[in-house]
């Protein structure tokens, strides 16, 4: 009901008789807190944005505990078909969130509902289901359009970051932010900002055994994330693991110099599979730095670009990658726990290619301006243009069934990318009517 059948041209009004009006009802969640993620509405007092909670009853959010959780702290409206609750529906932080109740705008009793029964009209957005509407080219090249402009403004944000930061920060930035994925991209760039790659580098300098470097690498990363066993709540003297490399970077972690240390509520561990855990995205990111010890990463990244043909470039690009993270013997990054985790694999094909085509490509492009190398950067765009589709997201999953689309038609990472810039550019932020989307009629084409 809530993200399909709303009223169209209705107005809805709080329990508190304010009036509102759903712009964007947001996508299903599929991690911890509310029920849909970056919803947009309309009051009074302007544009908000933000998650929407669904409940049968609104003393169902008091009785979820969600008013003790930080993880609701961004919901904007308490959505329920019944308002039965004495007390307001109050944030951790202290805020309020305004109740509706959609009861009062449902035709016929709920004991009378079945298949057939009339729900309210759906939401007036102009690009539900488009793909009915538009021919496959003028939907292709609108798919192939925004993810050029996706692409363009990673470039540009990279461009911009060159100006205030040296190349090599630049890029393992970039390439931490994309070892969170999406959960805990937030707090890997904090890792990022607050360990800089020039301070984990000093640490390895001179004649140090290979082994050496990657212990001090792993000790200040790890240390510093406030993810080393006894950093991390529930961890006793009697229940250490007794493993020697957790003694080892510990007994580092002790003796070196270091920065202020991040909390473990920083961290988003609620349906991180293991293979995604946060301290082993971290110890990948340290084996990378000991491949490229000597030459610098830019310059590992660059030779990848170079040497990748552009008739199966984004192999060359994802195996070199993973050749670089996984062929240096990781043994020694899931504290005891790796008996359970049957891929011991740190870096696997799928994480590879969004980092590619998120972050490697892109940054190239960036670099090659500033460098004065055109062809590297059209090495680049040519491999970004001839890339397969990545692994399917929640994001490109919401877009597909919103906009009525086949899966054959986002063949590419470059549609994949146009899904992903549509939802940010202008859905999330309530933008329908600066989409090309709602212009466009069968058959027209679209303008870059």
């Amino acid at each position: 009901m809530w993200q399909h059948q709303l009223l169209k041209g209705t107005e809805l009004v709080t329990e508190a008789g304010e009036p509102i009006r759903i712009i964007y009802p947001g996508r299903i969640n599929d991690g911890r807190g509310a029920d849909f993620r970056d919803a947009v509405m309309a009051t009074n007092s302007g544009l908000m944005k933000g998650d929407i909670e669904v409940h049968v009853k609104s003393s169902d959010w008091r009785a979820h505990r969600h008013h003790l959780d930080t993880a609701y702290n961004r919901v904007i409206l308490h959505v329920v078909m019944w308002h039965n609750a004495k007390v307001a529906t109050n944030l951790q932080n202290g805020g309020g969130v305004p109740i509706l109740a959609l009861h009062k705008y449902i035709k016929d009793p709920v004991s009378q509902w079945s298949d057939g029964v009339e729900l309210p009209a759906s939401l007036n957005m102009p690009c539900l289901k488009a793909a009915q509407r538009l021919t496959t080219g003028a939907m292709a090249e609108f798919l192939d359009s925004a993810g050029e402009e996706r692409f363009f403004s990673k470039v540009a944000q990279l461009e911009a970051d060159l100006a205030q930061m040296g190349a090599s920060q630049c890029l393992y930035q970039g390439i931490m932010g994309a070892l969170g994925y999406s959960k805990n991209k937030l707090p890997m760039l904090k890792l990022a900002r607050r360990l800089p790659l020039q301070v984990l580098e000093s640490v390895t300098q001179g004649e140090i055994p290979d082994e050496e470097c990657l212990a001090r690498q792993q000790a200040l990363l790890l240390g510093t994330a406030g993810l080393l066993p006894w950093q991390r709540p529930g961890w006793c003297q009697e229940n250490k693991l007794g493993d020697k490399w957790v003694d080892k970077l510990e007994r580092l972690w002790a003796s070196l110099r270091h920065p202020e240390v991040m909390s473990s509520n920083d961290w988003h561990l609620f349906k991180v599979r293991p293979n995604n855990s946060p301290i082993r995205r971290i110890v990948a990111i340290s084996y990378l730095i000991l491949r490229y010890r000597e030459r610098g990463i830019v310059d590992g990244v660059v030779s990848l670009v170079k040497e990748a043909p552009l008739s199966q470039g984004h192999s060359g690009l994802e195996r070199g990658l993973m050749v670089t993270i996984n062929s240096c013997g990781a043994s020694h990054f899931d504290f005891g726990v790796g008996s359970r985790i049957r891929n011991r694999t740190l870096l696997g094909s799928q994480r590879a290619a969004d980092i590619a085509v998120n972050v490697l490509l892109p940054f190239i492009v960036a670099w090659s301006r500033l460098t004065s190398q055109p062809e590297l950067e059209q090495k680049s765009l040519g491999l970004y243009h001839r890339y397969p589709r990545l692994a399917v997201n929640t994001v490109e999953r919401h877009m597909r069934g919103q906009l009525g689309l086949s899966s054959s038609l986002v063949s590419s990472a470059r549609r994949q990318q146009g899904l992903v810039h549509i939802y940010k550019t202008r859905c999330s932020q309530g933008r329908c009517n600066c989409c090309r989307l709602a212009q466009l009629e069968t058959g027209n084409h679209i303008q870059v």
